[in-house]
């Protein structure tokens, strides 16, 4: 039982350490510019405040995460290889927005990128829903966000 327990808890692990690894590399892309271009762009009055981004996005890395975990779980009894690569394929498409919006300053590239990672997200969350339905959930905020980001970086890309 107890390795069981271990074995479990690596496997959390291992997933907090991946998304929380996207998080920090695109993280990274866009403190390059936060401090002078971001600022400087036009930006319709719904735009929520700077301070509220970090803490959705740490919540939805987490719930990401744990999501992926509640698949992994389930490897013995159903496969998840498909959920998890769509999982792993929407990290890299996350940290690609993040490279061509803030790190390439192309609001109209990343807006187009953004649709792919939407539909990553979508075939995700279907995906591991289908394995465990708590992961199908707790990847729904993450898609709801992501349409809200989505028309956000369109609206920032049309004023600008």
């Amino acid at each position: 039982m107890t390795s069981k327990v271990l074995r479990d808890g690596g496997g959390l692990v291992f997933s907090l350490l991946l998304s929380f690894a996207a998080a920090g590399l695109g993280g990274w892309l866009t403190n390059t510019a936060l401090s002078e271009w971001y600022p400087s762009l036009t930006k319709p009055s719904w735009n929520p405040p700077d301070w509220i981004f970090g803490p959705v996005w740490t919540l939805l890395y987490a719930a990401m995460a744990i999501a992926a975990w509640l698949v992994w779980l389930q490897r013995q009894r159903t496969p998840v290889k498909l959920p998890l690569t769509l999982y792993a394929l929407q990290l890299v498409l996350n940290v690609i927005w993040s490279a061509l919006f803030f790190a390439l300053r192309n609001p109209g590239a990343a807006f187009g990128e953004v649709l792919l990672l939407w539909l990553a997200i979508l075939a995700t969350l279907i995906a591991c829903g289908r394995v465990d339905r708590w992961a199908g959930i707790l990847l729904a905020p993450y898609l709801a966000w992501v349409s809200f980001a989505a028309v956000l970086n369109f609206t920032i890309w049309r004023l600008n």
